[in-house]
């Protein structure tokens, strides 16, 4: 299923996808749209993004600090942003830029989901294909 899935995915679906899976702040996506769609508006862009979360393919969530048992500091997915919320914070544009001071704390972060991990995957019988 992944696959057919996949190949139906527009270009500009697939970088948030991909994005995603990275679990990388929502800037990021810039470096994955093809040039033709850098150049849309963010709201236009937004209403991509909104479709797959509407899926339950990728949910937003806001950057928070970690960590890790060793004792070094890095990054992990914070507090989920409501979906009610996300059109009017998906409309302002700094949400789409890296922060300028360097702090990403806070950031839009893309995360995928369980349902998501079955369009951007293989499943078993495609990989023994």
């Amino acid at each position: 299923m992944s696959k057919q899935e996949w190949d139906t995915l527009t270009k500009s679906e697939e970088a948030f996808m991909v994005n995603s899976y990275e679990i990388d702040i929502l800037a990021g996506v810039w470096g994955d749209l093809d040039e033709a769609d850098q150049s849309r508006p963010v709201n236009e862009l937004a209403g991509i993004l909104l479709a797959l979360i509407d899926r339950r393919w990728i949910e937003v969530c806001r950057l928070a600090p970690w960590t890790s048992p060793a004792g070094e500091s890095g990054f992990q997915p914070g507090k989920l942003v409501p979906r009610d919320q996300l059109p009017a914070i998906l409309e302002d544009a700094a949400n789409w830029e890296y922060p300028e001071d360097g702090n990403w704390i806070g950031a839009l972060t893309l995360v995928e989901t369980e349902a998501g991990k079955k369009i951007t995957r293989l499943s078993p019988e495609e990989m023994a294909e």
